[in-house]
Parts: structure tokens; sequence; C-alpha cells
């Protein structure tokens, strides 16, 4: 069976990571979402979260966990002839880390990066809807995280600002680019 590509998907919490990569995946033949949060949410006893200033060792550790197990089962599932849309939260070096331990390519990486006032909207209009909390009291804020992702994360693969895209355009937009500025590899300041 051929292998298919890997599209990974990443932004802050309330980005629209989710939306739009089931809404991708749907516009792909033979196409699976992996989220990679139900990684973290599989762990019923001993769960470290993220989300303080400062979180702990434990909570890193969980974190790469969760990346490692995103990254081989996405590469699994293109490995059998699937193309995976791939989302999480993955900012500063953890990219690089993702990307390289993804074997799969094609690879593309798409980066959404509304602005900090869009996601507070988009996380008032989730709360009120279905109760999802992104940013509870004493975690990092949006704009710190914002400012994280803009400043510490690697300008790799398409850095798309959904502020004023429905997610149909953003989907178009992203499947646009996904062979050429999305591509890992082509263009790429890859340092």
């Amino acid at each position: 069976m051929a292998v298919m590509s890997i599209i990974l998907i990443t932004g802050i919490q309330a980005a629209g990571k989710s939306t739009v990569a089931h809404a991708l995946a749907e516009t792909i033949p033979n196409s699976v979402h992996v989220r990679g949060d139900l990684f973290r949410r599989m762990i019923v006893n001993g769960r470290a979260d993220m989300g303080a200033a400062v979180p702990e060792p434990r909570a890193l550790e969980q974190l790469r966990l969760r990346y490692e197990m995103a990254a081989e089962v996405a590469d699994r599932y293109a490995q059998a002839g699937f193309t995976v849309v791939l989302q999480d939260v993955i900012l500063g070096r953890a990219l690089r880390d993702v990307v390289d331990h993804i074997t799969t390519r094609p690879l593309s990486v798409v980066v959404l990066v509304p602005a900090p006032a869009v996601v507070a909207a988009r996380d008032a209009e989730r709360q009120q809807l279905r109760g999802k909390v992104a940013y509870k009291p004493g975690d990092e804020g949006i704009e710190v995280l914002d400012e994280y992702l803009r400043s510490a994360t690697l300008r790799l693969g398409y850095w798309l600002d959904t502020s004023g895209l429905s997610v149909a355009e953003t989907v178009a937009d992203i499947r646009a680019h996904l062979e050429t500025t999305a591509r890992v590899g082509i263009d790429q300041e890859d340092a």
C-alpha cells in the first residue's frame, strides 16, 4: 500500500485547530484526523497538565510522550495508505522535534495564527456553547502564548492568520499551500 502524506496543524489553544483539521480531513479521500490531545486525555490517574507559566517536569515529560505517540500514530496511518491531518498545540522547539519525529514524507506544516482578540472571542464562544475552557485562571494567557508562538517557534511551514477567514476559507487556503509553502523542506528557514 502506498504511503500517503501527513499534514500537521498547530497553533495556540482556541486558534481553531480541531475545527479546521476536521474540516480539512473531510475534503481528502482516505483521510484520518489525529487529535494529539486525545493522548493526554487517555491518562486516567497521574496526569500532569500543562498551563502554568512554569510547568512541572512531569507535565513536560507527558507532553513529549503525547507528541511522540501522535507522530507515531500519524506515521502508521500514512503507511496504511491514509492522508493524515494531525493537530495539536505544538509551540517553540517542540515543533522542530515533532517534525523530526514524523518519518512520513511528504509532510506539510500549517501554523494557525489568528489575532489574540479573535482567539479570545472564539474561546468565549466555545465556553458558552460547549462549556470548554481553554484558559483557566493561573494558566498562561492568550497574549502570552501568542507571543511565545510568534517569537519562539521556528518559522516552519505555512503560517496562516485566520482572523478574518471562515472555516471553509481557511481549508481552501491551506489546500492551496500544501504542496508549496506548507511543505517541509521546500524553501524553509530550517535551522
